[in-house]
């Protein structure tokens, strides 16, 4: 199937409530936050990652590469993804994706900090480039 020339996603996102949650107690799973960036283009995406927090200076441009047609699932607790950066653990913050081309993102974390673990994914939301 050819591709067609319908715009998907957009080249700026924001996802407001950030929060990588407490690794939690000695098991299968590992509390963390995860960025899911999908390219649906014939192009490479550079994407760019700024993180604002409440009491302190952003961190801006953290820099992903993310292939054409193709998907990635971006660790915030994993600094090899985030270019060595460590991201702070139970620190509210929030983030701007920006990319090259469109993309789409969604959010999602895992929290096992209690018996009954919770899970929430949502879509970031897009800017209007229009």
């Amino acid at each position: 199937m050819a591709e067609t020339s319908t715009k998907s996603g957009a080249q700026t996102w924001f996802v407001p409530d950030g929060y990588l949650p407490a690794r939690g107690p000695e098991g299968t799973y590992v509390g963390h936050d995860c960025v899911c960036l999908l390219n649906t283009t014939s192009q490479e995406a550079r994407v760019w990652l700024d993180i604002y927090f409440e009491d302190q200076d952003p961190v801006e441009g953290l820099e992903v590469r993310l292939l054409p047609k193709r998907c990635l699932h971006l660790r915030m607790d994993k600094p090899e993804m985030l270019g060595g950066f460590e991201m702070p653990r139970e620190v509210p913050y929030a983030l701007r994706v920006r990319s090259s081309v469109p993309i789409v993102v969604q959010y999602s974390r895992l929290d096992v900090t209690q018996a009954n673990m919770a899970f929430l994914s949502v879509m970031g939301f897009p800017q209007d480039e229009g």
